[in-house]
């Protein structure tokens, strides 16, 4: 049975409010959050039409909210959730989270970073998010945002510290192959397959040149998993070698836990175009079936995540920009996207559950909630 995500109201009920205490303050921050979220689970993608979809939905939004002066206005709505603490929300987001699945062992935690393209103003870059994924259970773990994608390095580790990662593997791209990660992976009782790229030349070198991975696998002396994957016209033919024989390799003592170096050679053909390409990657683990497993299924966060953010979602359209709104609603898409996923009917689409919950007041409730949903016939 699929594990329920759990009422999130009680996992936000503390966080502390940006307004000042006057008579101006009408509204109380969790009715905001909570109808800034159930127009989100239903489709609404600006503050407009979320404060429009309130007040056509106030009846049922009554059934489980307070709301003492009726509905907030949408720039109620941007001015409050642009001002709430992110620190304390991101915090509030992985408790509650992690609360259906605390133990992660088994687990596969994708690290990769997305930038929200429609909050660049002017000469500031857009917002960068790096996100914490759980491939397997296909929900959203943890997210910070950074100003720019070189903080990657710092942020992750501080996201890696707010889950139980004992007996998990932890992939990320090349940004995320650092010592510091590395090590807080390992100390986190985790393993981890971090890509190699050229931000570390002597060390590509060295894996790529000194320990002839690649004369070894052309001369069939590196046994090599292959796997081949058709969908919709396009064939990709994937072939992964690990190898755990690295005593030679300068740099070992600097990465903690490394156990072996992986090379993956993708080659893609549609129609009469192929295309080729290799990667390296640092494994803390010898086990080529699990590093093959962990490389492909990192691509989990792109699929899984970052495109149904983009299309369903339309995340990078949006123009949210002001103070911290387009962090905080970011993680507001987050949460709709794993309550639509794991409390939704199994066989509906995404897609088919954000109409669903448009339409139908106890649906959305029941998936806000984590009130199991009879499947559709």
């Amino acid at each position: 049975m699929r594990p329920q995500l759990l009422d999130p109201r009680p996992y936000f009920a503390d966080l502390p409010d940006p307004r000042r205490e006057t008579r101006n303050k009408l509204h109380k921050l969790q009715d905001i959050l909570m109808m800034v979220l159930c127009a989100v689970l239903s489709g609404v993608e600006d503050w407009v039409g979320m404060a429009d979809f309130a007040e056509e939905k106030e009846d049922g939004l009554r059934g489980f909210l307070d709301l003492p002066n009726g509905i907030p206005s949408h720039d109620t709505l941007s001015d409050v959730l642009g001002r709430i603490d992110p620190v304390a929300f991101r915090a509030a987001f992985t408790a509650w989270a992690t609360a259906a699945r605390p133990d992660l062992a088994g687990e596969q935690v994708c690290v990769d970073g997305k930038a929200v393209r429609g909050s660049r103003d002017g000469e500031h870059p857009a917002v960068h998010l790096v996100s914490a994924f759980a491939g397997q259970a296909r929900w959203v773990l943890a997210q910070q945002a950074i100003a720019e994608k070189s903080n990657e390095i710092t942020a992750i580790p501080d996201r890696l510290a707010l889950l139980d990662l004992h007996g998990a593997v932890v992939s990320a791209d090349a940004m995320g192959c650092q010592k510091t990660i590395a090590q807080a992976i390992v100390s986190g009782g985790a393993d981890y397959v971090l890509a190699l790229k050229d931000h570390h030349p002597t060390l590509c070198e060295e894996v790529e040149v000194q320990l002839w991975l690649d004369t070894e696998v052309a001369g069939g002396r590196l046994p090599v998993q292959e796997t081949v994957e058709k969908d919709h016209g396009r064939i990709e033919i994937r072939r992964s070698a690990l190898s755990g024989h690295i005593d030679g390799l300068d740099a070992k003592p600097d990465w903690a836990g490394l156990q072996a170096v992986g090379r993956v050679e993708s080659i893609r053909i549609i129609g009469d175009q192929i295309s080729t390409e290799g990667r390296y990657f640092l494994s803390s683990f010898a086990d080529q079936e699990r590093f093959a497993a962990s490389v492909r299924g990192h691509w989990g966060i792109e699929n899984q995540q970052h495109g149904v953010l983009d299309v369903p979602f339309g995340e990078d359209a949006g123009r949210t920009r002001h103070d911290h709104s387009a962090e905080n609603l970011a993680l507001i898409r987050r949460i709709a996207l794993n309550v639509l996923r794991h409390n939704g009917s199994p066989r509906d689409s995404i897609r088919r559950r954000k109409l669903r919950a448009a339409l139908n007041d106890e649906y959305r409730l029941r998936l806000l909630l984590g009130t199991p949903i009879p499947a559709t016939p």
